[in-house]
């Protein structure tokens, strides 16, 4: 018989001050709070990282060093690259940190930021240096956001039949995006510059909203494993049938705290590198849309007139309208399936058709434009969300990691999903 895992060391409770100056409200309304702000904080995350297409057309007009567009790619390159590497740690850091703080010190530094580059307009800075530099530490600062809000729902949502519910959570990608193209375009009448600081002063304002009322782990707010309402502990048996002995109370029974799976063993579980390729792919396209499409817009002849700025930033939104729609029906598609590759392969699939009919046909009307965008996003957003969240909660449960007293759920897994 397996020698039993030692026991993890135990964590005190660490409520949130904004929620212990409310009335107590019940596990499911704690549930429903975490779900909402967890939505708000990363659709804040997205959001914040609009405000360089939006701007594209206007700084390569209008300030050096931007004349040449390329050195724009080169800003989205630092920022990528350094988010990327953030990737790899800041899961990491906040399986041994306070993910309240983790997050929230991550909003805040992250609106700082983004508000940096936005400071260049004000101060008449045409340094490529500065812009890089604010890019690089926003791409670092920008990697807590992932990692925190998926470890934080994971603590208070379980169960197999997730790949809906998590669909919709996944929508605060495409919302950010869509907010974030509204603000930038909304503001940059007044200089480019505001197109930065507003965002960043949101994301920040909600890393204080983050700090004040979001609870990472049921156990914070006094809720005992054996004391949780029936839906919770069903959620749970999914994974005490695949042997991971945790609770319905966010994996975390008995008050523990498990460290992370290590990155080579969560490379080896069956699926992860398929899925890993497969995000790559879908991420190249997303981003290269979230960077590039108000700026293609604005240089491209629709229905033979060209749109202005503002009128692109607007238009650009409802890539990610088709985006939402994307997750969910993906989502929903493979819970009646119960198939999540062949789900996230017919999507992608898809998506090669969808996107050269948007590259060929787009220009010809307006409302071939709109209709050809939404198809687009919904297939390139569609695996996207499904892997990125249901996907990576699957495999995060997986019966290769049976027994492993390092297992922490999904965390792991979705940090080397995420970052790939």
């Amino acid at each position: 018989m397996a020698k039993p895992p030692p026991p993890a060391p135990q964590r005190a409770h660490r409520a949130p001050p904004g929620l212990c100056a409310l009335p107590a409200i019940s596990y499911n309304s704690h549930r429903g709070l975490v779900l909402g702000l967890t939505f708000i904080a990363y659709a804040l995350y997205h959001a914040s990282r609009k405000p360089p297409s939006i701007v594209k057309r206007a700084l390569s007009e209008s300030w050096p060093p931007f004349y040449d567009p390329a050195l724009l790619g080169e800003t989205d390159v630092a920022f990528l690259a350094f988010y990327s590497l953030g990737m790899f740690v800041a899961g990491h850091l906040g399986d041994r940190l306070d993910l309240r703080l983790f997050l929230s010190v991550g909003m805040i530094g992250s609106g700082t930021a983004v508000a940096l580059f936005g400071v260049g307009y004000f101060l008449s800075l045409h340094s490529l240096a500065f812009y890089l530099a604010a890019q690089v530490i926003a791409g670092l600062l920008q990697s807590t956001g992932w990692p925190s809000v998926v470890a934080i729902v994971g603590n208070w949502f379980r169960g197999r039949r997730r790949g809906l519910i998590m669909g919709i959570w996944n929508a605060h990608t495409s919302i950010g995006n869509i907010s974030g193209s509204v603000i930038a375009a909304a503001v940059l009448r007044y200089g480019w510059g505001w197109s930065f600081i507003v965002p960043g002063l949101l994301i920040a304002l909600g890393g204080i909203l983050v700090f004040f009322f979001l609870a990472p782990y049921p156990e914070d707010l006094g809720f005992s494993p054996t004391a949780l309402p029936k839906a919770a502990s069903e959620a749970s048996t999914d994974e005490e049938d695949s042997g991971s002995g945790t609770s319905a109370a966010g994996g975390v029974g008995k008050e523990e705290r498990r460290d992370a799976v290590g990155i080579w063993k969560a490379f080896a579980i069956p699926g992860v590198i398929t899925f890993a390729l497969c995000l790559f792919f879908a991420k190249l396209v997303a981003y290269t849309f979230l960077y590039w499409l108000p700026f293609y817009l604005s240089e491209t002849a629709v229905g033979g007139e060209e749109m202005s700025v503002t009128s692109a930033g607007y238009l650009s939104a409802l890539f990610d309208v088709g985006g939402i729609i994307g997750g969910i029906l993906a989502g929903f598609i493979s819970d009646q399936l119960n198939a999540r590759a062949t789900t996230a392969a017919i999507f992608m699939y898809l998506a090669i058709p969808s996107l050269y009919a948007f590259h060929a046909y787009g220009s010809t009307s307006e409302a071939a434009n709109i209709v050809l965008m939404m198809i687009s996003g919904l297939f390139v957003n569609g695996p996207y969300a499904l892997i990125t969240t249901a996907v990576s909660a699957d495999l995060g449960t997986h019966k290769s990691l049976k027994g492993d007293s390092r297992q922490n759920s999904e965390v792991p897994i979705s940090d080397v999903l995420f970052s790939c």
